[in-house]
C-alpha cells in the first residue's frame, strides 16, 4: 500500500493535533483507541505522509512542519512530543480575507502575525502554489483555514483542481456544493463540508434530537453556545465570520427531524463568545425542550468541555483517507459515503446511524461502493442523487 501524500492548508491547532496524531499512532499492529477507523481501504494512520504546508504567519512560514505546529500562537495540547523532521517546509501562502480586523487588539501570542503577500497579484500566487503541490506530488490537500475565510479557501480549491489533488474541507465554507461539479468533471475526489468532530456539540445535539423526534416527544426550542480560547473563537469576534459556521451546525441539527414546519427563531446554534484563558479547550452549553405525553413539558440540559482540536483531528485522519481510497477507486465529485458521518454539511444528510454503516462498507477494500450506497439508499427512502 503507498503512502498518502498530504498537503496542509493552514498550521493552526487543528493541524498540530493531525500531525501529533500521525506520530501517535504510527504502529499500525497497536490496539491504540482513539481512531474511528483503524483501517480504512488498506490504510492506516501511518500511512498519512506530510510533504507541503502553507500558512501566512511569520512565526511558522520557513520552519520545518515538526516544529511549526508548536509555535505561537497554537495552543492545543501537545499529547505527542516526539515528532519526528518531516523536511515539509512550511511555505508563506496567499492571504487574502483568513486575519479578522479585530485580530492587532489582542496580544501576539494569541493571534495571527501575518507576514506581508510575498506575490504581487494573485494570479502569481496561485501558479506558484499549484506548481509546489505538483512537484510534491500530493495527494490529498486538507483545508484548514480559519472560519470566515471564504475567498480564499476558493483560491486554495482552484490551486488544488488544477494541480490535480483530492480536497477535503474541514471548515465551513461550502466547497462541495459550490465546486462538485467541477471536481466531478477533473476526476478528482472532494470531502467536506466542515468536520465534525467525534464527540463534539453537533454530533451531541444531532444524536439527541434524533431520540426526541424517535421517542415521539417533537421539540420546540432548542440552543447550542459554545466558547473557547483558540484563534478560531478570536476570529469568530467578527460576526461577519459566523454566518457560514451558523448555517453548518445549524442545518445539521434541523436534519435530523422528521419533515415537518420549524420556526427558526426557536434554535440557536453557534458560537458565542472568546474567552482566552480556555485556550483549545471549548465548553458548550446545550438545552432542548421539548413536549411529552398529555402536552407536558420537559427539558435537558448538557455541557461538554473537549479539547476541540484532537476532537476534530481524528476525524480528519479517517477523511484524508477515505479520499485517497476514492483517488485509488477512480472516484470523483462529492464522495458522500465518507461526508455523510465525517461532516457537518455534506451534501447529502443521512441519519448517522446509516451515515457510519455507509463509512464501514466504503472502508472494506473490496466492497462495491457505488451499490452499497445506494442500497442504503433505498432501505432508508433516500435518494441518491445529489
Amino acid at each position: 500500500m503507498q503512502e498518502i501524500r498530504t498537503a496542509l492548508i493552514g498550521v493552526g491547532n487543528c493541524a498540530s493535533s493531525f500531525v501529533q496524531g500521525r506520530f501517535y499512532y504510527k504502529d499500525p499492529d497497536a490496539d491504540i483507541p482513539g481512531l474511528i477507523t483503524k483501517n480504512l481501504g488498506g490504510y492506516r494512520a501511518c500511512d498519512i505522509q506530510f510533504v507541503a504546508a502553507f500558512d501566512v504567519d511569520e512565526r511558522k512560514v520557513g520552519r520545518d512542519l515538526s516544529e511549526a505546529i508548536f509555535a505561537e500562537p497554537n495552543c492545543t495540547t501537545v499529547f505527542q512530543k516526539d515528532v519526528p523532521f518531516l523536511d515539509c517546509l512550511v511555505e508563506m501562502g496567499y492571504l487574502i480575507d483568513s486575519i479578522p480586523p479585530q485580530n492587532d487588539q489582542y496580544p501576539e501570542s494569541a493571534r495571527f502575525k501575518p507576514k506581508a503577500n510575498i506575490y504581487s497579484r494573485k494570479a502569481k500566487a496561485k501558479d506558484a502554489i499549484i506548481r509546489s503541490l505538483r512537484e510534491k506530488r500530493v495527494d490529498v490537500m486538507v483545508n484548514y483555514l480559519p472560519v470566515g475565510s471564504e475567498e480564499n479557501t476558493l483560491f486554495y480549491t482552484d490551486c488544488c483542481l488544477e494541480a490535480g489533488c483530492a480536497f477535503v474541507n474541514a471548515i465551513p465554507v461550502f466547497v462541495s456544493k459550490i465546486y462538485g461539479d467541477r471536481f466531478k468533471k477533473a476526476g478528482l475526489p472532494v470531502l467536506g463540508d466542515d468536520i465534525k468532530s467525534q464527540v463534539g456539540a453537533t454530533i451531541i445535539h444531532r444524536v439527541l434530537t434524533r431520540l426526541f423526534e424517535d421517542r415521539g416527544q417533537p421539540i420546540k426550542h432548542s440552543y447550542q453556545l459554545n466558547v473557547g480560547g483558540n484563534t478560531d473563537f478570536l476570529n469568530m469576534l467578527d460576526r461577519t465570520r459566523l454566518e457560514s459556521k451558523k448555517t453548518s451546525k445549524t442545518q445539521s441539527v434541523l436534519s435530523q427531524m422528521y419533515e415537518r414546519e420549524f420556526d427558526p427563531q426557536n434554535i440557536y446554534i453557534g458560537p458565542s463568545d472568546y474567552v482566552s484563558w480556555l485556550k483549545d479547550n471549548k465548553l458548550c452549553f446545550l438545552r432542548i425542550e421539548a413536549e411529552q405525553f398529555g402536552g407536558l413539558p420537559m427539558n435537558v440540559e448538557v455541557r461538554l468541555s473537549v479539547e476541540d482540536s484532537p476532537n476534530s483531528a481524528g476525524v480528519i485522519m479517517d477523511a484524508v483517507r477515505a479520499a485517497k481510497v476514492a483517488l485509488d477507486r477512480g472516484r470523483s465529485g462529492p464522495i458522500i459515503e465518507a461526508s455523510a458521518y465525517l461532516f457537518k454539511s455534506p451534501v447529502q444528510q443521512f441519519d448517522d446511524t446509516e451515515a457510519r454503516e455507509m463509512l464501514k462498507r466504503f472502508a472494506e477494500p473490496s466492497v462495491g461502493i457505488a451499490e452499497a450506497v445506494a442500497e442504503l439508499c433505498v432501505t432508508s427512502g433516500e435518494s441518491t442523487s445529489a
